[in-house]
C-alpha cells in the first residue's frame, strides 16, 4: 500500500492530513488493570463518559472483560455481553459521540452493535474468534485491529518486523471477510508482547520509537499507552494512578512519529500533548 490513507471510525474520519483524534477509554470490567478506568454505577458511566466528550473524545471505548495479557480476566461471553450491551446502551441514548466495544469475542461483539455501537476494537487482531471477521462486514462497523502476541514461541524478536506481519495479518483477514479497508485502524499493541528474550518495556519504546514504518500498511495508525506498565517500569511506578504524566509523554512521542488516533483515560490532558506533538510535528 502506498501511503497512510485515511478511515472511518463511526462516522469519524481519520488519519492522514486529519487532526489527531482522541478517544476515551472506559472499562466495566472490575478486574482492568486501572482502577481509576473502572465505572461501574449507571449515573457514573455517564457522567465520566460526558467528562471524557467535553475534554475532546471523538468517540468513547467501552471495555468488558480486561485484555491486560499479565492478568487471569477472562470471563464468559455471556457475562461480557451482558456487560457491553447494559452500558453502551446507556451511553448510546445519551452521548453526542459515537460508542466503540473493545472486545475480540463474537457474540459480545453483536450484542454491543445491537446496543448501538458502532466500532469494534479488537485486541486479537480478528484472530480471536471465527466469528468476528463476518460480523463486522455484515454490519459496517468500524474495526480497529491490534497486533497482539501471537507469535509462536522463540519466532521473531525484532519488535517492528513481528507487528508488520501481524497486521498484515489481520487486514488480510478483513479483506478475505470482505471487510471494508476504508473502515480500518491499526494498532502495534504496546503493553501486549510479554513473550521473547527483549524486555517487554523495551520492545514497547521501540515501538513507539519507530512508529513511523507502519505508514507500509496504508492504514490508520492507532496507539494506546495510558497509565500502561511499560511506563511504570521505566519510571518505578508501580501504581498506574502514578503514571500520567508518562502516559502524555508517550502520547506526544506516538503522535510525532505518526500516530492517527489516540486512547487514553485522561482525555482533556491527553489532547493538549496531542495538540503539542501535531504542532511540532508539522514544522519538521
Amino acid at each position: 500500500m502506498d501511503g497512510v490513507k485515511r478511515a472511518v471510525l463511526g462516522g469519524v474520519e481519520v488519519g492522514e492530513g486529519m487532526p489527531v483524534a482522541v478517544f476515551g477509554a472506559l472499562n466495566v470490567s472490575p478486574e482492568s488493570f486501572y482502577a481509576g478506568s473502572v465505572v461501574q454505577d449507571h449515573d457514573q458511566l455517564l457522567s465520566t463518559a460526558e467528562r471524557m466528550v467535553e475534554g475532546g473524545a471523538v468517540f468513547v471505548d467501552v471495555g468488558g472483560m480486561s485484555s491486560a495479557p499479565y492478568l487471569v480476566t477472562r470471563i464468559s461471553e455471556a457475562e461480557e455481553a451482558d456487560r457491553l450491551a447494559g452500558a453502551i446502551e446507556q451511553l448510546v441514548a445519551k452521548l453526542a459521540v459515537r460508542v466503540s466495544a473493545d472486545t475480540c469475542r463474537a457474540a459480545p461483539a453483536r450484542a454491543a452493535l445491537e446496543a448501538g455501537a458502532a466500532i469494534i476494537n479488537d485486541v486479537s487482531g480478528l484472530t480471536g474468534d471465527p466469528g468476528m471477521a463476518p460480523l463486522v462486514a455484515r454490519t459496517g462497523a468500524g474495526l480497529i485491529v491490534m497486533a497482539g502476541d501471537r507469535r509462536p514461541r522463540g519466532r521473531g524478536n525484532q519488535p517492528m518486523d513481528v507487528i508488520l506481519a501481524l497486521l498484515r495479518e489481520s487486514l488480510e483477514l478483513a479483506r478475505e471477510a470482505g471487510i471494508d479497508a476504508k473502515r480500518i485502524a491499526v494498532d502495534p499493541g504496546i503493553g501486549f508482547f510479554r513473550t521473547g528474550d527483549r524486555p517487554w518495556y523495551d520492545w514497547d519504546c521501540r515501538v513507539l520509537g519507530n512508529l513511523g514504518l507502519l505508514a507500509a500498511l496504508g492504514r490508520p495508525v492507532c496507539v494506546g499507552v495510558s497509565r500502561k506498565s511499560f511506563i511504570g517500569a521505566v519510571l518505578g511506578q508501580a501504581d498506574p494512578g502514578e503514571r500520567l504524566v508518562g502516559s502524555l509523554a508517550a502520547a506526544g512521542i506516538a503522535v510525532f512519529n505518526g500516530a492517527h488516533l489516540i486512547r487514553c483515560h485522561d482525555v482533556a490532558e491527553t489532547r493538549q500533548a496531542v495538540r503539542i506533538a501535531e504542532a511540532i510535528r508539522r514544522q519538521v
